[in-house]
């Protein structure tokens, strides 16, 4: 069940491969998550010192937070990844020249996982053909859709 989208990814990138992480979360967090106050639109994903952060991802905490936890909507969070994905990322990340983007948050089996993708970046002219063909395909749809 996807909880928040990233729909911005996919039209400034090309997704080339998916990856499904999981998240360290403070416990207001995981609250706030499961009432759907988080927002992926600014948000993008580094690899420091061989560990992969999800940063910019904005969590609005509850107004029934605890009032002993100060929150930070938008700290730096920690993604978890098995070893051998974290080095294939890396190697992707700093030789080929890719970049990783945050695609989709959603429950697996009562967790909270990140989807994430290896993406590289759309040019202009690409953005504008994608947009061309997304309003083709609709218009299409459309003229089916009203003669069946």
């Amino acid at each position: 069940m996807s909880i928040a989208q990233n729909k911005k990814a996919f039209h400034d990138y090309f997704i080339e491969d998916k990856y499904e992480a999981g998240l360290m979360l403070a416990g207001w967090e995981v609250k706030a998550i499961r009432a759907a106050r988080v927002q992926l639109k600014e948000a993008y994903v580094v690899i420091k010192n061989g560990e992969v952060f999800l940063i910019g991802a904005h969590i609005s905490p509850l107004a029934t937070a605890s009032t002993h936890v100060h929150p930070d909507a938008t700290r730096s969070r920690k993604l978890l990844l098995h070893a051998a994905e974290i080095s294939k990322l890396i190697g992707k990340v700093e030789r080929a020249g890719y970049t990783l983007v945050p695609i989709d948050l959603h429950f697996t089996r009562g967790r909270i996982k990140l989807q994430i993708g290896l993406a590289k970046g759309k040019k202009q002219h690409d953005k504008r053909q994608a947009s061309k063909e997304h309003d083709t395909d609709r218009e299409i749809r459309r003229v089916m859709r009203n003669k069946i």
